[in-house]
C-alpha cells in the first residue's frame, strides 16, 4: 500500500515522500499490514470552500481521504494532488508548514489518526 509522507528537514522546510506500507497475504481475509500504535481518531468535515494557508500539523498523524480530493503544496512550492481513498502521514509539526485546499469546491470528509 502506498502513502504519502508530509514532513520538516532540520531547515523547517515541508517536503514530500512516497512510503510502500507491506502487506502480507492472510488468504481468505486479504492482505494485511503490520499493525501499528495508535492514540486517537477523529472524523472531520471542512466546507466547499476549504483553503488553509500556511500551517504546521496539529499532532503526527495519518489522514484518510474519505471523500473529496485535496491540493497540498510544500514550503518549497512543490505541489501534490490526492483523491478520495488516498492516505497521508502528516509529520510536519514544526518548521514552515504546507498550504491545503480543496479540489473542488465540494464540502469534503477525513479521518484524522493520532500516532
Amino acid at each position: 500500500m502506498n502513502i504519502t509522507r508530509i514532513f520538516s528537514d532540520e531547515r523547517g522546510e515541508t517536503h514530500f515522500e512516497n512510503i510502500e506500507i507491506p502487506l502480507v497475504d492472510q488468504g481468505d481475509i486479504g492482505f494485511l499490514s503490520e499493525t501499528f500504535e495508535v492514540k486517537k481518531l477523529q472524523f472531520r468535515k471542512v466546507p466547499a470552500d476549504y483553503d488553509f494557508d500556511f500551517h504546521c500539523a496539529p499532532q503526527k498523524q495519518y489522514i484518510a481521504l474519505l471523500d473529496g480530493g485535496v491540493e497540498i503544496e510544500t514550503s518549497q512550492g512543490d505541489k501534490r494532488e490526492f483523491q478520495t481513498g488516498e492516505i497521508l502521514l502528516v509529520e510536519d509539526v514544526t518548521g514552515k508548514g504546507h498550504k491545503t485546499k480543496n479540489l473542488v469546491k465540494k464540502e469534503r470528509t477525513s479521518l484524522f489518526i493520532y500516532i
